[in-house]
């Protein structure tokens, strides 16, 4: 062997490297010219058979063209292997997916959306206030007197001595009155709070739903009328209910709103969902409406307990905890 075939052995293998494409064709490439009975294997052991005077030669060209072109393998073997770790694992996509599953509202947000709705058929308008309120808002101005029980310090979240997380969403009541003259039509939802001690029916934390009608010639029929409608709306024509009289320092006359309540051994028992009542003068006064030439009527009801009636939950808790099992039935 002469050394103008070293060199073409060492050029073969160069052209051929540049041609592969992947790691088959470089395994390939190797065998032909690294393996055991490769060219450039093969090269080397023809240095002995070369005269005396080539043989020194020979052996400094031999090792370079082997050097150089196992250079240039290890380079394109390790150019490979970084594309296949970067790019990871074929995926096969004529495999189905993983069903996503879907979420939901949670059964107070679809409560709530449906109260809207049917309010909203009735011509109401809805409107959203702080939950973080002052003195003003929760009590004066609904005729809440500094003296009144309600005001105590253990049956609120006082933030300060004047701020307090709102315990009743008629303080949108106010805002609404003293923004807007009327006629005023509204429903307002949203959180209150107070601390009560949690049971079946009771959290620290719950949800209620105003309204507010101001208008002239508004009386007791309206509001009974309205109410009447609601709850045949919201829970069959054959739900009954009933008003019981009872005492609001911002309504006057007050009455509690029941509903009748069936349990799971078929007792009867009657459930408050709100109080409602016609706004007291002192009311209108207090946010410059004239009481005598208008009047109103309004109630609050807990949505909670509006939920529990119409789809027999027997626990307020469980609207709280988050337990799927509970959740997914909605």
């Amino acid at each position: 062997m002469r050394l103008e075939e070293f060199t073409a052995i060492g050029n073969q293998a160069k052209t051929e490297l540049d041609a592969v494409q992947d790691v088959a064709s470089l395994e390939a490439w190797r065998v032909k010219f690294l393996g055991r009975k490769g060219l450039v294997t093969a090269m080397l052991s023809q240095i002995g058979k070369l005269s005396a005077e080539d043989r020194k030669q020979g052996g400094q060209l031999a090792n370079q063209i082997k050097n150089e072109v196992t250079s240039a393998f290890e380079t394109l073997k390790e150019t490979f292997a970084a594309g296949q770790k970067k790019a990871g694992p074929l995926l096969d996509v004529t495999v189905p997916g993983i069903p996503v599953a879907q979420g939901k509202r949670h059964i107070i947000s679809q409560t709530i959306a449906e109260l809207l709705e049917i309010f909203g058929r009735m011509g109401f308008a809805v409107a959203y206030g702080p939950e973080v309120e002052d003195e003003w808002h929760n009590f004066i101005a609904l005729n809440i007197g500094a003296e009144h029980p309600a005001r105590d310090p253990l049956d609120n979240f006082y933030l300060n001595d004047s701020m307090l997380l709102r315990s009743q969403t008629s303080t949108i009541q106010i805002r609404v009155m003293e923004h807007q003259k009327p006629p005023i039509r509204v429903v307002a939802p949203g959180r209150v709070y107070r601390p009560d001690t949690v049971d079946a029916t009771h959290m620290f934390m719950f949800h209620q739903l105003e309204a507010l009608v101001v208008d002239e010639g508004v009386s007791m029929v309206d509001l009974k009328s309205s109410v009447n409608q609601f709850i045949h709306t919201f829970f069959g024509a054959d739900t009954k209910w009933r008003f019981r009289p009872s005492f609001f320092p911002f309504t006057e006359p007050s009455c509690e709103v029941d509903i009748l309540w069936v349990d799971k051994s078929g007792r009867e028992n009657w459930m408050e969902i709100g109080g409602c009542g016609m706004v007291d003068p002192n009311v209108f006064d207090g946010v410059g409406i004239d009481s005598e030439k208008y009047t109103g009527w309004a109630f609050g009801f807990g949505i909670e307990r509006l939920a529990m009636k119409k789809y027999g939950i027997t626990d307020i808790r469980l609207l709280f905890e988050n337990d799927l099992r509970f959740l997914n039935q909605f």
